[in-house]
């Protein structure tokens, strides 16, 4: 069908413009399809091959234009074209510099690159009008000025009291055990803070200030401000201030406003401001380059593709909806290269040159509302792209011992070793030199021999470290290997969290690299057909031509589903209407979009309708979307909350005709087809067929086991090490990924509060996948302890909390569950997760004054959930309720134990899996070396340091001294923690599996390679811990056991901070995880606070973040209003309160409570007295403060652990600890 403002006679032009390529496909009025591909940089590079006479030259290979088509460009170093002969390949310049044979020559007209792309598929020369268009664009233009800082600079304006937002984020570190880190800086550095206050529901609380706006205001224009993001907090429930402040700004002749409420309608204030910057930031580039590509078609139809997959007319285009509109298109493109081949279920694989694109597609693609693009989190529409950092220029690398293909890419620049300028050997150099590319065909000059010389430099750094030498094509295939290894269990990582199985879909394999992978990574999983469109290198270009012009409309509810029932059809209905009239002629609904969630939790669900629903389809669709993606029912108490509501309007969509494939022929051995927009690899065992329209399908002749796929028979020892690695991490990372999923709780869902790992039969860790770091050397140790007093089954299930039996604190449940192959133990798996509530004196189970284990929950020692495959649910729940201190959210337990359960469930059968493609001595021989790799690695790092002595101390703020001795011998290293104080009398007392995990961190920090989380690196490793505050004893009677959470979260930040300091890596950081905790009968809630981290050797520690042992995200103020009776009044950072130095320490943070109803509050925290130190000459960090400030204006100093009440009105004010600094200032 045809859109009603197209015409038959016009040409349909779609154009996407990327970083580095523009490519280009239209139908024109005759039917015929055209294609091409240029730079972005708007030239034509073309090579002289011969000079004919002055000015006049032969140009080298084929070349398209016609006759006199480049008559009147421009030429790099002067002159212009006169003539232009195809037949002859002649080119004739008048002026400019002198060409010999062999020169790059560039011509250009000046024009931006989707004109350049328009002149060239409608054969336009410049002298010539353009025909009658139907435009059509996507653009990474944006993007790239995202990522690479070349936005127009300007100011934020938020709330008083949270200038430091963007700086802080959700103060997350970025790398888990890198000491020296970087934060991406927000695309604003300036950022004013302006009196007035909405509240949670909307209601002003303090007016803004005239006075204060225009003071502002002149400010603004006194520093020629002209881009201004205004980000107020509480705007989405009230927009009336931000409309206030845009009308000030707008008066005062600033050309571009952006309003965060404005762009988008949801609740968190960090996302929101996020979007507003962003949008600010690109306006001045994303307007000249729309404004320069709509003067220069001449007119006719001008429409751009937004992030969500849908048309708009240009003068309605706002920069954030170009951000993923490329990679947008190639899942319209693949979309509509599957429906007509008749597939509704397929996976859309874009694998580039850095990077790889995948989107799940049924029927339809699937949406999110918020992602993360470089420096900014935007809060748009989009279709759901998950981006997998394997690409065609994935370094391939011998590092640590050990041979790794990925992360890291050469990128554009340099590029593969086969682009010729010195980048390294990639995936890319990899298929080149085993055939599987023709370098002829490539489209820019290939270099091969370069690509060898990589190879040889690898290889010479594998002999150097004892590999013998293999064969050259071993290697290689054992590269691509890795390679389609990495690729295959990212998409089936992917796959896991959205609840979906790989094996019941299509592929589609486009992009530059995805047709030459395609067949590898369909095998990994169990995909037993692949599409490869014919113009699979321009795809994001196609498939402009299959999007629709599209509206979305959205609506914030936040309610629960029984208190917008009146009403709620006409509610919809009129959504739908200001969606229908936006379009106009030939607009309809497409679907209705219900964004849902039980209430509390952050987790939300999409419920995708073709119609208005009526009101009580709304909780049954719920339960229905819930328990298929779960695999279980909602609790029976929890209610339900709309979050958000959306209605997507359309008009009718470009359809080509269906694809028809003639016979399928059989392949014998590898074959590559190419042409210039795309290379396939064809492996044998699969049949493939050609399309009516230039495609191709492949099926595969045999039924796929995906897990014989896995078999690594024939590899050497190396490449078999590294793609077992790949495997291992894998089922991990899938485990992770499986209860994150099914789990209720925030604190696994959302702060990622859990760990999964893989354990040899010995109980040794193997691979760990943490999220927090206190989790890294306790599973295994727990393991071992379990099993001293188990005689373990197949189908068994342990769960254990108690710090007796390797346990940290009683939150942090452990399950594990043996694996077995022919009645033998191979091995375990086990995860452990932070539960929300698991009974104690106060709720959160964190009571601050707790002396006695018994009082801070309830004690598990190990106890069957499963046996021999049967479920014991009902005894584990009675166990909870009979505790001393019962849990307060028993339902939450039990979802979070059944999410847990069915992790270990998913490990236990992969890796049975993994034996059964490959044998149980290979499976055991490579767990066996990968753990005995991590302690090579060590070992070779102690070596040179026999004989070295390192001893740190330092003490806790109540006195209590943690002493540490490293001594490195012939036996390895000792680490003595002799001298360390007594069994602490409250509840700083550490397990010997949180110091275990201290150690490691460190190690790991220490060692600073990328390698396997396992406890080889313990191997010789001697600790030492004499009964005391660092290794308690633990009575059968809980209440006789001493206490143990706050040696969890602040004496494990004390041991780092003195094993760090002992080896000279880093000044001291804030040493706390400021635990702060509030509530009452009705609510509970949790949170830790960041700080400074210290500076070392070359850098300066970062503010605000989270240091070492923890690295949970903090909640959004906006979302700490509307779901506690409190007001955050600051959230800032503590300025100067990092150590000066050469290096200066991060600073601290400023948070600033008011409540609004009566509570009890606690807070365990240290560094109150004792201030985090510098090293080398560096100055202290200022230690943390906190006071209560009463309603009667009383100012009381809070200690570092306690707990109080507070009434309605009254504040406390928390100024966490900066970081020591390194050097003398």
């Amino acid at each position: 069908m045809k859109s009603a403002h197209q015409s038959e006679k016009s040409w349909k032009v779609r154009v996407d413009t990327g970083g580095t390529f523009t490519d280009g496909w239209a139908l024109s009025p005759d039917g015929d399809e055209c294609r091409c591909k240029v730079l972005s940089s708007s030239v034509i590079r073309v090579q002289v091959e011969k000079v004919v006479a002055g000015g006049c030259y032969q140009l080298a290979g084929d070349h398209e234009f016609a006759g006199n088509f480049l008559r009147g460009f421009q030429v790099e170093g002067g002159g212009v074209v006169a003539d232009w002969n195809p037949k002859g390949g002649l080119l004739s310049i008048h002026g400019g510099s002198d060409f010999v044979k062999g020169d790059a020559l560039e011509m250009f007209t000046g024009e931006e690159p989707p004109i350049l792309a328009l002149r060239i598929l409608t054969s336009t020369p410049l002298e010539l009008p353009f025909p009658d268009v139907d435009f059509r664009v996507s653009t990474t233009r944006a993007t790239n000025a995202l990522l690479e800082r070349k936005g127009s600079k300007g100011v934020l304006i938020t709330t008083a009291g949270f200038e430091d937002l963007l700086r802080i984020g959700d103060q997350r570190r970025p790398h888990l055990f890198d000491l020296r880190q970087e934060l991406e800086a927000p695309v604003f550095d300036s950022c004013v803070g302006l009196s007035g206050r909405i509240d949670a529901s909307g209601r002003v609380i303090e007016p803004l200030s005239r006075t204060e706006g225009e003071a502002l205001v002149e400010r603004l224009k006194a520093d020629a401000v002209d881009v201004v993001a205004v980000a107020l907090l509480n705007s989405y429930a009230n927009p009336a201030h931000e409309q206030e402040v845009g009308g000030w700004l707008r008066e005062a002749g600033i050309s571009f406003v952006s309003l965060s409420a404005d762009l988008t309608g949801a609740v968190r204030l960090l996302p929101r401001a996020e979007t507003a910057t962003a949008n600010a930031y690109l306006a001045p580039v994303m307007d000249s380059f729309v404004a320069n590509v709509r003067s220069g078609m001449e007119g006719g139809s001008l429409e751009l593709l937004t992030s969500g997959g849908g048309l708009k007319d240009a003068k309605d285009y706002r920069p954030i909806d170009s951000l993923l509109s490329g990679p947008a298109g190639g899942v319209r493109g693949a979309m509509e290269v599957a429906r007509s081949a008749g597939y509704d279920k397929v996976i859309a694989f874009d694998m580039g040159g850095t990077s790889s694109d995948v989107s799940r597609i049924n029927g339809g693609p699937v949406l999110r509302y918020e992602q993360k693009i470089g420096p900014a989190r935007v809060a748009a529409p989009s279709i759901r792209i998950e981006t997998v950092a394997a690409g065609g220029g994935s370094i391939c690398q011998w590092s640590a011992g050990a041979l790794a293909v990925g992360p890291e890419s050469a990128g554009a620049d340099p590029g593969p070793a086969c682009y010729g300028n010195g980048g390294p050997l990639t995936v890319t150099d990899v298929n080149l030199l085993l055939g599987l590319m023709d370098a002829t065909g490539a489209g820019i000059p290939l270099d091969i021999d370069a690509a060898r010389a990589k190879l040889h430099e690898l290889q010479r750094k594998m002999e150097k470290d004892g590999v013998p030498p293999r064969p050259k094509r071993q290697l290689l295939g054992g590269l691509r290997e890795i390679a389609i290894e990495r690729m295959a269990d990212a998409i089936r990582k992917v796959s896991i969290r959205e609840g979906c199985d790989p094996s019941s879909y299509s592929l589609v394999a486009f992009g530059g690299a995805g047709p030459q992978h395609a067949c590898g990574v369909a095998a990994k999983l169990g995909i037993r057909e692949i599409l490869i469109p014919g113009d699979a290198g321009l795809l994001s270009a196609r498939g402009l031509h299959h999007c629709a012009r599209e509206k979305i409309v959205e609506q914030q509810v936040l309610a629960r589903l029984d208190a917008i029932g009146e009403g709620w059809v006409e509610r919809v209905e009129d959504l739908v209407q200001e969606a229908l009239d936006s379009l106009g002629e030939g607009a309809s609904l497409n679907r209705v979009l219900c964004e849902m969630r039980l209430w509390g939790q952050d987790t939300t669900l999409d419920l995708e309708m073709d119609a208005v629903p009526e009101h009580g389809e709304l909780e049954r669709c719920f339960r229905e979307k819930y328990r298929e993606l779960y695999g279980y029912d909602p609790p029976a108490g929890k209610e339900i909350e709309l979050v958000a509501l959306r209605v997507v309007a359309g008009v009718a969509e470009m359809e080509l005709p269906s694809e028809e494939f003639g016979p399928a022929l059989t392949v014998e051995k590898i074959e590559v087809i190419q042409d210039a927009f795309r290379t396939c690899v064809i492996e044998p065992g699969w049949r493939w067929a050609k399309g009516s329209r230039g495609g191709m399908r492949l099926v595969r002749e045999d039924q796929i086991d995906p897990i014989r796929e896995q078999s690594s028979v024939g590899w050497s020892p190396e490449i078999e090490l590294e793609l077992f690695r790949c495997r291992f991490e894998g089922l991990v990372e899938e485990m992770g990924e499986l209860l994150r999923r099914t789990a209720m709780s925030p604190n696994i869902k959302e702060r990622l509060d859990f760990s999964c790992a893989l354990l040899d039969a010995d109980g040794r860790l193997v691979v760990n996948a943490p999220h927090i770091p206190v989790h890294l050397g306790a599973i295994g140790l727990c393991v071992r302890k379990v099993s001293e007093g188990h005689k373990w089954r197949d189908g068994d299930t342990v769960m254990v909390n108690h710090p007796a039996f390797g346990g940290s604190h009683l939150p942090d449940v452990t399950l594990i569950s043996p694996v077995f192959v022919r009645e033998r133990l191979i091995g375990f798996v086990a995860n452990r997760a932070h539960h929300a509530e698991i009974g104690g004196r106060a709720p959160g189970s964190m009571p601050a004054e707790a002396h006695c284990l018994e009082e801070e929950g309830v004690v598990i020692s190990p106890i069957l959930i499963c046996e021999s495959g049967r479920s014991r649910f009902q005894e584990i729940e009675d166990l909870f309720r009979s505790s001393h201190y019962p849990s307060r959210m028993l339902d939450d337990n039990m979802a979070d134990l059944a999410a847990q359960s069915a992790c270990n469930h998913y490990g236990v059968m992969a890796l049975q899996e993994l034996v059964r493609a490959s044998s149980c001595e290979v499976v055991l021989r490579n767990m066996t070396e990968l753990y005995h790799h991590a302690a090579k690695v060590l070992k070779s790092k102690l070596l040179p340091l026999t004989g070295r002595r390192w001893q740190g101390e330092d003490v806790l703020d109540d006195g209590t001294r943690i002493q540490a001795l490293l001594r490195c011998s012939e036996e390895g290293l000792q680490v003595d923690f002799s001298g360390s104080g007594p069994v602490h009398e409250g509840n700083l007392n550490a397990t010997e599996a949180i110091v275990r995990s201290a150690v490691l961190y460190v190690l790991r920090a220490w060692v600073g390679d990328h390698l396997p989380l396992n406890e080889g690196l313990l191997d010789d490793v001697h600790i030492k811990t004499p009964e005391g505050i660092l290794s308690p004893v633990f009575p059968e009677d809980p209440s006789a056991c001493p206490a143990v959470v706050g040696g969890n979260v602040e004496t494990s930040q004390r041991i780092v901070d003195v094993l760090l300091d002992a080896l000279d890596l880093q000044a001291n950081s804030q040493g706390t995880m400021n635990n702060f905790l509030f509530g009452n009968a009705a609510f509970a809630y949790y949170e830790t606070i960041g700080g400074g981290s210290g500076a070392g050797p070359g850098w300066s520690g970062l503010s605000g973040t989270h240091v070492h042992m923890s690295n949970t995200a903090i909640t959004d103020p906006e979302i700490l209003e509307r779901r506690f009776p409190v007001r955050l009044l600051s959230f800032s950072l503590r300025e100067d309160s990092g150590g000066r130095g050469r290096w200066s320490g991060g600073c601290g943070l400023e948070r600033e409570f008011e409540f609004l109803e009566g509570m009890t509050v606690s807070m365990l925290t240290q560094r109150r007295k004792k201030a985090p130190r510098g090293k080398k000459g560096g100055a202290a960090g200022l230690p943390g403060r906190q006071a209560l400030l009463r309603r009667d204006g009383s100012y009381e100093e809070l200690p570092e652990i306690c707990s109080f009440t507070v009434e309605a009105g009254e504040r406390v004010r928390i100024l966490t600890p900066g970081g020591g600094g390194w050097g003398e200032p």
